[in-house]
């Protein structure tokens, strides 16, 4: 199917009394375990991030969303331009296109890779030499890619460098704050994060035969997947003040180190942020274009922003296939626990019915997951249940396909990269 995303104005996921029934109802000839995206909340989304934006460019974010189908829609919204992408070989995969998906003709591999198949599958092919960036941030990921192909034997390969975006008030002396051992905030990405380290390692690549700058990046992790804790007002005020602090220092720092880049080659782009520093990002003069996939399908570990709140687009519904006690009810699966530090937020949320809650002893479980409370005795064997993910484009790693509804019916089924015999990290 091809999907077609409009401008919206009804809003049905804020009476979620109503949303989640109706979606349980599209769906009703379909045996669980099934994936859904709501059309509605997906175009709602697509259009939110654009205002959100403020006129960059949105890059989408391939590992965010993994359905081909979904990023064609997307990228066929004005405002919206290329994609970065999680491995090489997802690169070339989206670069080159097939009989159904046009080749996207602007693809950046969002992190380096060693992957010497995929990059002398790059380096022999003109036209995926042109289409795709790789991402670099020292010169061993350019030797290694001269170990595989020496220059004069194969395509100019175009790079990308990538500046640490983190915070670290103790190394940057950053307002006195470095006796407060914050430390590192941020993640751990590239050791480039001075604008003399920037600088330097630009000069070497612009003499590098066979290489040419085109691009930089900068993701600010702390700013764009720092969230609030329901419940925790202190950590939200702490969280808020963290952001505002590194956004302010990145700013000077990521200008500062684009225009002495700009000093040694012509570049194309420069990409930042993240769904959830679309606004932030977006005010800075040397940023050309901004990063973000995960508020196209709200995952519920962006419930707790304070700016911006995306619809619940994708989902996912279990079976009810046991009722080990009068007040419990036990589904088929539901251990799709989301990467990233191990704690409660990991886990899908059940989202409807609402007011039941996992078993501490077995959680999501990889076979089963017990619920209890009010709604869980209501629930008899074969009922269905509502639950999102922690994570955007994880839940696609978990379906072959989803069921996409517009309003009262199911209009069509995509396939996942799973669904297309894609499975890249």
């Amino acid at each position: 199917m091809t999907l077609s995303l409009t401008p919206q104005t009804a809003t049905p996921w804020t009476t979620p009394s109503r949303y989640w029934p109706a979606l349980t109802a599209a769906t009703a000839e379909l045996d669980p375990p099934y994936g859904v995206i709501s059309a509605q909340a997906l175009a709602h989304n697509a259009f939110e991030m654009l205002r959100r934006a403020n006129g960059t460019t949105i890059r989408v974010a391939s590992k965010s969303v993994r359905v081909r189908g979904v990023m064609d829609a997307v990228l066929a919204l004005p405002g919206y331009a290329g994609v970065l992408a999680y491995t090489l070989p997802e690169a070339l995969w989206l670069a080159a296109g097939d009989s159904d998906h046009p080749g996207i003709a602007d693809v950046v591999a969002g992190y380096p890779s060693v992957d010497r198949a995929a990059i002398r599958r790059l380096a022999t092919d003109p036209l995926l030499a042109s289409r795709v960036t790789l991402m670099v941030d020292s010169v061993e990921h350019l030797d290694l890619i001269d170990a595989v192909l020496p220059p004069g034997s194969r395509e100019t390969i175009r790079v990308c460098l990538e500046l640490d975006a983190s915070w670290n008030p103790k190394v940057l002396g950053h307002l006195g704050l470095g006796h407060l051992g914050l430390g590192h905030l941020g993640t751990w990405r590239s050791p480039v994060f001075t604008v003399d380290e920037a600088r330097a390692l630009a000069e070497k690549i612009v003499v590098r035969p066979g290489f040419a700058l085109v691009g930089m990046m900068a993701y600010e992790g702390q700013i764009a997947g720092l969230v609030n804790q329901p419940g925790n007002a202190a950590r939200g005020m702490a969280v808020r003040w963290i952001q505002k602090q590194s956004a302010s220092e990145l700013a000077a720092r990521r200008g500062a180190a684009v225009a002495a880049v700009r000093q040694v080659a012509d570049l194309q782009f420069v990409n930042g942020g993240g769904t959830g520093s679309l606004e932030s990002t977006s005010s800075e003069d040397a940023v050309t274009e901004i990063a973000a996939g995960s508020g196209l399908f709200g995952p519920h570990l962006f419930d707790h922003y304070r700016h911006f709140s995306p619809a619940p687009a994708a989902a996912f519904a279990l079976s009810v296939v046991r009722k080990p006690k009068p007040d419990m009810a036990t589904l088929l699966g539901g251990g799709w626990v989301a990467s990233g530090p191990p704690a409660a937020d990991r886990l899908p949320l059940v989202a409807w019915p609402e007011g039941m809650s996992m078993v501490g002893r077995e959680m999501a479980g990889e076979v089963q997951t017990p619920l209890t409370g009010a709604e869980a005795a209501r629930l008899r064997v074969g009922d269905r249940v509502w639950l999102r993910h922690t994570k955007a484009g994880e839940l696609s790693e978990h379906l072959n396909e989803f069921a996409i509804v517009d309003g009262d019916r199911v209009t069509g089924m995509l396939p996942t990269y799973r669904g297309e015999g894609q499975v890249f990290l």
